[in-house]
């Protein structure tokens, strides 16, 4: 979920440039004739490492600057056998796969590329090639443990910021359908007690003032109770009107977690949510929406347009990401589809004039 930016100068990253620096600063020590091929490799090592940050959240080209990295870092054992410092590129190398894919993928690449450092130590003569796999397998080990679990806890971390922004969004729409449950409650209270009541006042003080020689006081008793009746009445009809759920509130607590996109939430004047469960489908729609567009587009924003046409309430969500290849519904996009059409409605995913996933659903409200 981070921007590329922050990724770019995170602490890891900047210690894997200080590392190659490191490296860099050897590659003038061997044969003269193979100094630009040295430099040459080692620079397109660091354009791969530096690309990871730049690419489209998208598995091929990261696993393919990736390969270019390992092929570099290979190489340049190869050009410097007797330096022993080239090796320690795996070592990031590694340290950088840990981070992206589990175990199960880590482990079979590892052993691939440490049985290929091997082959080319030993080719070069080198008598220690086994002790000098061994040592930098272990360094490799503990950088793809601590990537592993870093990575671990920056998911946790994602996820439980998620849960969070889930709950204060249902809290806030709770806490709205709470206060407008109270005031139905108290305006049945008023209609159905204080209402009758006063009804009945007025008719018996109105037959009194009816009768000979009836008080002046009681025909202004009786004309107070049908002004008080009718106060009461104004009060029972504003707490009926119920101004809808708050959902802008709990949208934009859902969305805080993510940095990008940025939610821009647009709603016509004449939308208003009451009922709960509606109210929750749209909070879900938009939550897997925001997710999707984080993990697969790239976006900046995501716009959310809520409208009310024929009886249905309209959403349409779209960002300013780029959708690869044609939509294809994962497990996010049918969750959102079949909770849609659990309540009746219907729901379209299309690529949208700019290029973006584009989702038009419709409820019954």
């Amino acid at each position: 979920m981070k921007p590329r930016r922050e990724a770019l100068l995170h602490p890891m990253n900047l210690a894997g440039l200080f590392t190659w620096g490191a490296v860099a600063l050897t590659l003038n020590y061997g044969p003269a004739e193979q100094l630009w091929q040295r430099w040459g490799v080692a620079l397109l090592f660091l354009v791969a490492m530096m690309a990871e940050h730049w690419t489209r959240p998208r598995s091929l080209p990261l696993a393919m600057l990736l390969l270019v990295q390992a092929a570099c870092a290979l190489a340049l054992i190869w050009l410097t056998p007797r330096m022993g410092v080239s090796p320690v590129l795996l070592v990031m190398l590694i340290a950088s796969i840990a981070t992206c894919w589990p175990p199960r993928v880590v482990i079979p690449v590892a052993l691939v590329l440490n049985i290929a450092m091997y082959l080319i130590l030993r080719a070069n003569g080198n008598d220690h090639a086994l002790m000098i796999v061994m040592i930098y397998a272990a360094f490799q080990t503990f950088a793809a443990l601590t990537s592993h679990y870093a990575r671990s806890a920056e998911q946790a971390r994602d996820r439980l910021a998620l849960v969070n922004a889930d709950l204060l969004a249902t809290r806030a729409l709770l806490a709205d359908s709470s206060r407008d449950a109270e005031r139905l409650r108290v305006a049945r209270e008023l209609h159905d007690v204080a209402g009758h009541k006063l009804t009945a006042l007025r008719l018996n003080l109105r037959a009194l003032g009816a009768q000979e020689g009836a008080s002046p006081q009681l025909r202004l008793a009786e004309q107070l109770s049908a002004e008080l009746l009718g106060d009461i009445r104004g009060v029972v009809h504003a707490l009926r009107d119920v101004g809808g759920l708050d959902i802008a509130t709990a949208l934009h607590a859902l969305a805080a977690p993510f940095p990008q996109p940025r939610l821009e939430l647009a709603m016509h004047g004449d939308v208003r949510i009451t009922d709960p469960a509606l109210a929750d489908a749209v909070l879900r729609v938009v939550q897997e929406s925001l997710t999707n567009s984080a993990r697969h587009a790239d976006a900046k924003t995501l716009r959310v347009t809520l409208s009310r046409d024929a009886g249905a309430l309209r959403i349409r969500i779209e960002d300013d990401g780029r959708l690869h290849g044609a939509v294809r519904e994962g497990n996010g996009l049918t969750g959102m589809r079949e909770r849609i059409e659990e309540r009746g409605g219907r729901i379209t995913f299309a690529r949208g004039d700019a290029g973006a996933l584009r989702i038009d659903a419709a409820l019954p409200a």
